[in-house]
């Protein structure tokens, strides 16, 4: 990077979605704190009738749904000197600035797509739509970062 140069941030920088990762563990919250009361509140003939295959069910299912919601509410774009990194659920792609060629964010859409020189197109899960304004700031601030640094 040229000494004295102007970038719109100071990198490294992450960009996390913020609704995603509070509406994500809210609702784990929320669906824990429900089951555990409509388990309380059922008669002890009841409880005796939920055999343990159930039980390991229903606590498989729950774990399901936390690393759904962990694999979600992790995403994240970090722009570094070097390159770009986007974690989208448990996949994560270290991508230089050369290969990227332009950030698209058409309206509507609830994240951004980055095309790379390989002709491939992938995500930016780290930058929702529902964050509003920062989302469409973020944008702007990426295609500046690989104009002035690919």
């Amino acid at each position: 990077m040229p000494a004295g140069s102007d970038l719109p941030v100071k990198l490294p920088h992450t960009w996390r979605p913020l609704g995603a990762r509070v509406m994500g563990w809210f609702l784990v919250a929320a669906l824990g704190i429900m089951c555990t009361m409509v388990w309380v509140g059922f008669t002890p003939e009841i409880k005796a009738q939920v055999t343990m295959f159930e039980r390991l069910t229903f606590g498989a299912v729950g774990l399901g749904i936390v690393v759904c919601v962990h694999a979600l509410t992790r995403s994240r774009v970090v722009a570094r000197e070097d390159g770009l990194t986007v974690v989208n659920g448990y996949k994560r792609r270290d991508l230089e600035w050369a290969e990227i060629l332009a950030i698209n964010f058409p309206r509507g859409a609830p994240w951004p797509n980055i095309d790379l020189s390989s002709g491939h197109n992938i995500s930016a899960l780290g930058i929702q739509a529902s964050d509003g304004l920062a989302s469409r700031k973020a944008v702007r601030t990426l295609r500046t970062l690989v104009e002035e640094l690919s």
